[in-house]
């Protein structure tokens, strides 16, 4: 199996499947489609690490990521989206709000 994320931060390849992605619609999806005992664990090992992750990302230009490095930057971005699940809904959906969605014309880059 090839390492989808940069061996620093090996011990959580077996998140990259699910959260590598690429889009905050996927991301959202994601979260939206995932049992909260899954959201839980993700965010529970990911986030003592996150500023790791962030200072790595950091040694290169934003434009010019290795894969490696834009997929750790994903999961950032998912953990981002996890956060508001597990910290503040205590569920996937989104609370009191009506039937949130998130519709993107373009992404933001990266």
């Amino acid at each position: 199996m090839t390492a989808l994320l940069p061996p620093e931060f090996a011990e959580f390849e077996r998140f990259a499947p699910a959260w590598c992605l690429a889009t905050e619609n996927e991301r959202f999806e994601r979260r939206l489609a995932t049992p909260m005992d899954e959201l839980v664990e993700f965010h529970d090992a990911f986030l003592p690490r996150l500023d790791d992750a962030i200072e790595h990302c950091d040694r290169f230009p934003l434009d010019d990521l290795p894969e490696d490095a834009g997929r750790l930057l994903q999961l950032v971005h998912s953990l981002v989206m996890v956060a508001m699940a597990v910290e503040i809904f205590h569920q996937p959906k989104t609370v009191d709000a009506a039937d949130a969605v998130i519709l993107r014309i373009r992404e933001p880059s990266p």
